[in-house]
């Protein structure tokens, strides 16, 4: 090693020494490290018995850092050393290879997790989990023989405190390991702990009720429930009952609650404002619905008007609330009616409201009808019209969207009420809160304060799913296939002379590549720009590779140089496109390596591991049990469609009984096909009736979508929050429910479930801790909440307001082709459909594009509808959409698919809202009268 890496490893040890100082092991580092003199050793060995291993270790980087003395190639000797004590998370520093900093803080947070539970933790028995550490490669043979020596001398306290301090030092992924070592030693209760799953020894239930002024950000009162053992709740979901009456009133149902859910539903029954939290599964929306109908008989017997709002967060969610809860147990005797963008009713939404008694419907129908009151439109509404308010999956109101609007709309009158009974005049009515969630989680807190701060602006009452956790991490083994698409993508980035900051197959290089594409539109770099969107392709084929079959992979990619090919070759109107040599170049060097990935596809022996796993827990949950039913949680719509297609394929599943189907989002933004509500709806349907017994399926099932009970729940190289997790546990209803999660060795995703446990324990005691907070200060800390979310929305609105004021005329801006740079049109072209679809409709621009057939599913709305796609001409880049706005045809822009030039510089922009032009509303009447003109011409010259 040269002097100038020896001069480049002082640097990064004194750029990491705080963090090294933690990971290094000095006193078995002393004897390895030869370049040292015998008295700096001696020194070192010394502060090491006086002051311990974390001063010790300071104090030998000091030394090092400035020292000048030693020989020429003594860092690789500090590298060797290291990685030989077993120091190897620190030698990774040393090398100035840090883990990315999202991996680095949650090895951090499984750190602190060990330190807060060391009292509990060293309970454990010693011998057998240090060798059960020692084979999992989490301990050297020194390390072992270190800590029995000292629990020979000093117990077995003194050995577990030794092997805490030494697993610690581990790099990313000791914390799953450790589990393992635990639960295979039958320290369950102790993996329990560190996985946050608290059980009272006696099962019973908590009941704890506070009354304050608090807040959603607005709840009277404060109702916590503890959940029972799994036990208790399973006998009581066994005894739970739908009473039917008579044939001759077959339609009329009654509901009865069991003991819990009637303790949750008081505070609401006696009109308090209040949020039920309790787990999926556990009837939430039921007790809503009996909530919803004891209010509305309440305001009759008291010669009151009631009208209640159901407000959910997703479209299918509207019509399953109709049909499966509010419909089915109260149409017949009140008014029920639902609203949603799908919605096809041709009256208007405040006409609805007037003529029933309950509406479920999504919150941003209700926001824009709110906005419109207070702008002075005659077709807004109220919230004075509502007397009770259902929010459904309340968590989300926390994230600045249509939930937390509205929200912040109820606690300006609120407050607004106070000042007007101050000054003796009648208060404006608001409607009572319910809100419902599974988990409140704890909003990005990283200690118990920020925690319970979060609990505090969303209060909930709390009562936790236990379930049996398990978490397989597996090694990766030789990938030929890709190994292939790294050297397509090297090729490609010699060719466009790009230079990669992280490795392929990864996040970090998505987002690389998608800056790079970005930048490259901008400078009308061609080449780049298009090798740029071809390294995204491959970098998704990575991905796929590693999680679904080498088959998929390939398919994706086969499927999109299939699409891109057609599109330069065979428009769809007369028209030449023009093909450069980059694409050329691209095309070719697929259709070069096509035959070689084809054969590797159809080798089985290298397949990834983490399918192995899967299959091996799918064939062993039914194989092992009487009646299996679950759900297996993906990360993208393409390996929920991929992994449903591998299950229905392979013989062996189906001698187990399985019968897959897959359930994903209906959303279009992504290059799969989205499912309609009704395909949504099917599949659950069959599911919940026993056609289906395993359900492959997005985050889309995580929350909120009526799912049947199951009795297992896999989780396959996804993790996100500690609130879907929590949701996505919550799927395993049934007696005996496991969940499990299968991730590939090193990929961080074990490591981050762990922290996502951490956060959820975090979460209940913080709950709990508000629960015992003192009155005064809590009412004090919630009003502090309620104003300051007024009034950082009302400095959004101004400065929203300022934005509008200040935004320039269309004139400003000019639109060229992001691929190959042609001039496209002017902003004085564009005009506003619904203040939302931005169109142009002129006849030059529409000798610039050519129409194909819209690929995903027409979405039929109001009064449009999508008929296909705009591309240009020039080099057939998808510009858009065509719509059919009441008979007209209008050519609808998306702002991703161009560059703009705006005050003579170039942008991209991924929204229309992030551009700072106003454009003008879209004039039917005199589009019409120009199109009924043109057709009389048309009709003369015919004539």
């Amino acid at each position: 090693m040269s002097c100038d890496q020896d001069a480049e490893t002082r640097h990064v040890l004194g750029c990491f020494r705080d963090r090294l100082k933690r990971l290094i092991q000095v006193e078995p580092l002393l004897d390895l490290l030869h370049f040292l003199e015998p008295d700096r050793k001696d020194r070192i060995k010394a502060k090491f018995r006086e002051e311990g291993d974390i001063n010790a270790a300071a104090f030998l980087i000091d030394e090092i850092i400035h020292s000048k003395n030693y020989a020429r190639g003594w860092s690789r000797e500090l590298i060797a050393a290291l990685e030989t004590v077993g120091c190897r998370h620190a030698a990774k520093y040393v090398l100035n290879s840090p883990p990315e900093p999202t991996e680095e803080a949650e090895n951090d947070s499984c750190v602190r997790l060990i330190d807060l539970l060391q009292l509990t933790l060293v309970s454990m028995k010693t011998g057998d989990v240090c060798a059960h550490c020692r084979a999992l490669g989490l301990l050297t043979l020194e390390d072992q023989e270190n800590i029995m020596k000292l629990t020979e001398n000093q117990g077995n306290i003194g050995g577990a405190r030794l092997l805490l301090k030494r697993l610690v030092k581990n790099e990313a992924g000791w914390f799953s390991k450790f589990l393992q070592a635990l639960e295979d030693t039958e320290h369950h209760d102790l993996v329990r702990e560190l996985r946050g799953e608290p059980c009272n020894e006696d099962g019973e239930a908590l009941i704890m009720h506070k009354e304050s002024s608090c807040e959603f950000n607005c709840i009277d009162h404060l109702c916590v429930f503890q959940r029972p053992c799994q036990s208790r709740l399973q006998t009581q979901l066994s005894n739970y009952r739908i009473i039917s009456l008579p044939s001759s009133e077959e339609s009329k149902r009654d509901i009865v609650l069991r003991d819990y859910q009637m303790e949750v539903a008081r505070p609401a029954l006696e009109e308090k404002n209040i949020i039920i939290c309790l787990p999926t599964g556990s009837g939430k929306t039921r007790v809503a619905v009996y909530i919803t109908k004891k209010h509305l008989e309440r305001k009759k017997q008291m010669g009151q008007p009631g009208k209640v709002v159901v407000l959910v967060n997703k479209v299918p969610l509207v019509e399953q609330h109709y049909k499966a809860e509010f419909g089915r147990f109260l149409k017949h005797q009140y008014s029920v009616e639902r609203v949603s963008g799908a919605s096809q009713l041709k009256i208007s939404f405040p006409q609805i409201i007037e003529q029933n008694d309950i509406i479920i419907c999504t919150a941003q129908i209700l926001e824009n009808s709110l906005a419109k009151a207070k702008n002075g439109d005659e077709d807004g509404i109220k919230l004075s019209q509502f007397t009770l308010m259902v929010i459904d999956e309340c968590h989300h109101t926390k994230k600045g969207g249509v939930y937390n609007h509205i929200m912040i709309r109820y606690l300006s009158q609120k407050h607004k009420n106070q000042l007007l009974k101050k000054q003796e005049k009648s208060p404006v009515p608001l409607p009572q809160i319910l809100g419902l969630t599974a988990s409140p989680g704890v909003g990005g807190a990283m200690n118990q304060q920020m925690a319970e701060e979060h609990i505090l602006q969303v209060i909930s009452t709390v009562l936790l799913q236990l379930l049996k956790d398990q978490t397989c991490y597996l090694s990766c083994d030789i990938d030929p296939f890709g190994d292939v698409i790294k050297k397509i993508m090297d090729e490609i980035h010699t060719h466009a002379d790009l230079k990669p900051l992280c490795d392929p197959g990864t996040q970090y290089y998505e987002q690389w590549v998608v800056q790079k594409e970005q930048n490259a539109a901008k400078e009308e770099n061609q080449m780049v720009r298009v090798c740029a969107e071809h390294l995204r392709q491959y970098n998704e084929a990575l991905h796929q590779s590693n999680t679904i079959r080498m088959s998929d992979a390939f398919r994706f990619l086969n499927k999109y140089h299939t699409e891109e090919l057609k599109t330069k070759s065979s428009p769809d109107e007369e028209g030449t496109i023009t093909i450069t040599d980059t694409e050329r170049f691209l095309f070719t060097l697929f259709k070069d390596n096509k035959a070689k990935l084809q054969e590797l596809m159809g080798k089985p022996q290298y397949e990834n591991n983490s399918l192995a796993q899967l299959k091996t827990n799918i064939l062993k949950e039914f194989s092992t049990r009487e009646r299996a039913r679950g759900i297996i949680f993906t990360r993208t719509r393409l390996s929920a469609i991929a992994l449903c297609q591998w299950i229905q394929e392979n013989p062996k599943f189906d001698e187990v009984g399985v019968r897959a189907s897959y359930l994903i989002g209906g959303g279009d933004q992504s290059v799969v096909k989205p499912m309609t509500a009704a395909e949504q709806k099917d599949v659950l349907n069959k599911f919940r009736d026993g056609q289906i017994n395993l359900l492959i399926a997005t985050t889309v099932a995580e929350e909120g979508l009526d799912i049947a009970e199951c009795n297992f729940v896999i989780r396959y190289c996804l993790v996100t929050n500690e609130i879907a997790m929590i949701q996505a546990r919550g799927r395993g209803r049934a007696e005996d429910s496991s969940y499990t999660l299968v991730a590939e060795a090193g990929s961080g995703v074990a490591e981050r479930e762990s922290v996502n446990e951490y956060r959820e324990k975090m979460m209940s005691t913080a709950i709990v801790k508000v629960c015992k907070m003192n009155r005064a200060d809590y009412e004090k800390k919630t009003r502090e909440f309620q104003m300051q979310a007024i009034i950082e929305e009302k400095v959004k609105i101004k400065k929203k307001l300022l934005k509008g004021m200040m935004k320039e005329p269309p004139s400003k801006i000019s639109l060229s082709c992001r691929q190959c740079s042609v001039f496209v049109c002017s902003g004085e072209d564009i005009e506003k459909i619904e203040n939302m679809h931005h169109v142009n409709v002129t006849k030059q621009f529409s000798k610039l594009f050519t129409v194909r057939e819209n690929a995903s599913l027409q979405e039929r709305l109001l009064d449009y509808e999508t008929n296909g796609v705009i591309a240009c001409k020039n080099c057939g880049q998808q510009w858009g959409s065509m719509m059919l706005y009441k008979s007209i045809e209008c050519p609808c822009l998306h702002i991703k698919h161009f560059v703009v030039t705006y005050s003579s510089k170039k942008k991209t922009f991924s929204k229309w809202s992030e551009l700072p032009i106003k454009f003008p509303a879209f004039d039917y009447t005199q589009h019409a009268d120009l199109l009924v003109e043109d057709s009389e011409e048309e009709d003369l010259e015919t004539d």
